[in-house]
């Protein structure tokens, strides 16, 4: 059942990698050269701001899941589906920001662009958060070490970002900018904001060296 757990783990890292090593590919080599070549590489810094936030984004999202792995000791059918879900909703995060990047200086469409990318946002944290109740609802796919009732108390504040999300839909019809920059602080709070996993020794509780982040 280990095994089991660490191919699905494995293949998941896989998907992650591609993942994130794509968003890099959306950024296009300028076709100016000369003296033109400065100007042209400063034009396209949507791009890179896009790439930042979605790299920190992807990033957050692959610690939560090695995390949550890192606790189980078997898998079962519908978590492999669940599992599934995530990483397709994560496979689209690319797409999502190259159009928020190609769309953020045109004030015609840049709402829209933002609005798409937030939308997602809202999809991929709610594909997470149903994952995260699976595994503790019953906990049987724990280890023994695992503080079932703990982890299970962890669901209301590991579901906050299906609530953060929402509202950079909201912002995203006033501002494409100002919501790039929400996703890139909202991905930062997760990453350094530590919910970690309860963990049993004997008739103690313990909290987990790896932590549960959003």
């Amino acid at each position: 059942m280990e095994q089991e757990t660490n191919r699905v783990e494995a293949f998941s890292d896989g998907v992650f990698a591609i993942v994130i090593t794509i968003l890099v590919l959306e950024i296009k080599v300028p076709e100016h050269g000369g003296d033109e070549l400065w100007p042209a590489l400063g034009h396209q810094w949507p791009h890179y701001a896009a790439y930042v936030v979605s790299f920190l984004v992807i990033g957050v999202m692959w610690v939560n899941h090695h995390t949550i792995f890192s606790h189980l000791k078997r898998v079962d059918r519908p978590l492999l589906f669940l599992n599934l879900l995530l990483l397709m909703v994560v496979s689209v995060i690319p797409w999502t920001t190259s159009v928020l990047a190609e769309h953020l200086k045109d004030p015609e469409s840049a709402n829209a662009a933002a609005i798409l990318y937030s939308s997602w946002t809202v999809v991929y944290a709610l594909a997470f958060l149903g994952f995260w109740w699976y595994v503790t609802r019953v906990g049987h796919l724990f280890h023994e070490r695992v503080d079932k009732g703990g982890a299970r108390a962890t669901r209301m504040r590991f579901g906050l970002g299906a609530i953060a999300y929402p509202f950079t839909v909201i912002l995203s019809f006033f501002s494409a900018t100002a919501t790039l920059v929400a996703h890139g602080v909202i991905a930062i709070y997760y990453a350094a904001n530590q919910l970690p996993i309860p963990l049993v020794v004997g008739e103690e509780r313990l909290e987990s060296e790896v932590d549960l982040m959003k």
